[in-house]
């Protein structure tokens, strides 16, 4: 064989190979979803159900790997709409408060008191105001695909029941990293301290933060009650929807077919997460207050009150979020 000869054959070779592996790349696609919890809470499930659906329906050619913990941003959960943005993740099950500091729009699920209950919620997220919060966050450089649930947000702590504002007088409250979290904690007269949920939970064996607000799946997973969370109430001040997106250069090179499986998984993924959050929401309660947790359930004067403490909180807010869309949340609060 002559010295040309064997260079072409070589060169055929590698070609072959390589168009081989470019094959294979197309047929076994994997994308990286990051989710700030584990599948022992829904928001964990959530990711994990829409990867079990996206290899069931692609038949291994796309696959979904899930990284919990936000393992993927060393445990900065506020640091995953960044790092997706910019193509560290793929994609993500994510948080509208986790998500709000890039996205100033998300702010209008944590204004407090200002959707009451679940149909509410439903129809924010499945009207105008939830298309112009999805054109909000894909003008930032990710394709959102589907609502999901993380819940109301409740609020316990170790001192006594809590029914008026006047109750969170000096109270220190762990709260997540967003300013509009401490303004309306420094409105109802409280001490609001953030903190990662890392740091919280030795905070609140210790007695060096008096309380925290979650959602009541966290409450009962984490159990909460076991670090001197006696007191529970049932406020629903704020809810926190969970959202399946996509990085956008990362969309851009799936085929049509792959788009529309994606989108068409986490629409089911986040329906059917959804549905089990809120099934689920009486038994943990009942499971809470078998625990020993002294549970309080506002009526409409007390929820009111909390609703006029923290007015000047919604005035500051809302011009930050946007007028229209404000406004358009309220309009389908109004007509639910």
């Amino acid at each position: 064989m002559t010295l040309t000869r064997h260079m072409a054959y070589v060169t055929k070779g590698l070609t072959g190979a390589a168009l081989l592996t470019l094959a294979f790349s197309a047929q076994a696609r994997e994308l990286s979803v990051s989710t700030v919890l584990s599948d022992a809470f829904p928001w964990g499930q959530a990711a994990e159900k829409w990867a079990e659906l996206v290899e069931e329906r692609s038949g291994g050619e796309l696959t979904l790997r899930v990284y919990p913990n936000s393992q993927l941003v060393s445990g900065d959960q506020t640091r995953e709409f960044s790092a997706m943005r910019s193509g560290l993740i793929d994609a993500a099950v994510g948080s509208t408060i986790n998500w709000s500091p890039q996205v100033p729009e998300l702010n209008l699920f944590s204004l407090p008191f200002f959707i009451p209950d679940e149909t509410a919620v439903d129809a924010v997220t499945g009207g105008e105001a939830g298309e112009m919060v999805f054109e909000a966050i894909e003008s930032r450089g990710v394709i959102p695909l589907a609502w999901g649930e993380n819940g109301f947000r409740q609020v316990s702590n170790s001192r006594g029941p809590i029914a008026e504002p006047d109750d969170l007088d000096g109270l220190k409250i762990r709260v997540v990293g967003s300013p509009l979290f401490q303004d309306t904690f420094n409105a109802l007269g409280a001490d609001p301290t953030q903190m990662s949920w890392t740091d919280a939970q030795p905070a609140l064996t210790t007695g060096a933060v008096d309380g925290q607000e979650n959602p009541l799946s966290v409450f009962d997973v984490a159990r909460i009650d076991q670090v001197g969370q006696e007191h529970l109430t049932l406020w629903n001040y704020m809810n926190d929807p969970l959202i399946f997106a996509v990085n956008q250069q990362v969309w851009q090179t799936l085929s049509k077919e792959q788009q529309t499986l994606l989108r068409e998984t986490a629409l089911e993924a986040g329906e059917w997460e959804t549905a089990m959050t809120r099934e689920q929401e009486s038994e943990r309660l009942a499971a809470i207050q078998e625990r020993g947790v002294t549970v309080t359930e506002l009526t409409d004067e007390q929820y009111q009150a909390f609703v006029d403490a923290t007015q000047s909180v919604y005035e500051k807010w809302a011009p930050r979020i946007g007028e229209s869309l404000v406004e358009a949340a309220q309009t389908a609060i109004d007509g639910r």
